[in-house]
């Protein structure tokens, strides 16, 4: 079903089964395959390839060469029909790629809102990637990542499969993120360490100034204590239970992983 406010350029092919909404542009030698939704507002430009069973929301705009709800990258995807939901207000830029989900991982693979994908980063299998996170360029997720709302990563970092990276957390250009990252928490080099926290982030989302010492003096009692992370941040809940931020950290530690802390020392915890 295409919407007749659509515009769909002649040289791209938008096959039969497809939903294409309302003031959607289709621009030349795109395809959109048969499962595809496009909702309303939604732009490719040039080149770009929508596939799989896919659904992108409203206003999000595909560049040239991205690649979006290809099957995943996965040997032990059995071949399955599985989904990649995209959400609003995002921009996919040159040759991004997301697949779908698989099997055993859920089956899904969720983008939210809000989020900017720099050229050439991936979006593996069975992430769930929240708001107003930004993928610099090349930017590698692997399989089953958790990516919290506000989180950036910096060009060319890799991200481990089943690694969680918490909200508002900074990660450094080249870093290798091997095991989780706290909220708020900045990460830089390979191996990736816990180098403090995202003070200027945190400051630009409109952290008041006492709260980021608490946060800080939080963070130091769990990394520089003697004793192991989990065991001090357990140790301080009571002191902080009028501290949002430091509680959502606490919170995040003892979840859980399929992956270590990452730490300051030892890069992991």
């Amino acid at each position: 079903m295409i919407a007749a406010s659509a515009k769909i350029h002649p040289l791209s092919v938008v096959e039969e089964g497809a939903v294409v909404g309302e003031n959607v542009v289709v621009g030349p030698f795109c395809h959109v395959g048969p499962r595809v939704v496009l909702h309303d507002d939604v732009e490719l430009l040039a080149h770009a390839v929508v596939t799989g069973r896919t659904t992108i929301g409203r206003r999000t705009r595909i560049f040239s060469n991205a690649v979006i709800g290809g099957d995943p990258q996965s040997l032990h995807h059995d071949g399955a029909e599985t989904t990649l939901v995209v959400g609003e207000d995002c921009t996919i830029r040159e040759g991004v790629t997301m697949n779908t989900g698989t099997t055993e991982g859920g089956g899904e693979t969720v983008v939210g809102n809000g989020n900017l994908f720099l050229a050439n980063s991936h979006v593996a299998h069975d992430c769930r990637i929240g708001n107003g996170v930004i993928l610099s360029n090349n930017v590698m997720l692997a399989g089953h990542v958790r990516v919290d709302d506000r989180a950036i990563l910096g060009g060319g970092s890799a991200v481990h499969q089943f690694t969680r990276i918490g909200r508002q957390a900074f990660i450094g250009g080249l870093s290798a993120v091997s095991y989780d990252v706290i909220p708020y928490g900045m990460l830089n080099g390979n191996p990736g360490i816990l180098g403090g926290l995202n003070v200027v982030g945190m400051s630009r989302a409109g952290m008041e100034k006492p709260v980021i010492h608490q946060v800080r003096r939080a963070f130091k009692q769990i990394f520089e204590a003697e004793g192991s992370i989990r065991a001090n941040a357990a140790a301080i809940r009571g002191d902080y239970a009028d501290c949002p931020p430091v509680i959502e950290i606490l919170d995040f530690i003892a979840a859980d992983s399929d992956r270590a802390l990452s730490s300051p020392h030892r890069g992991k915890g």
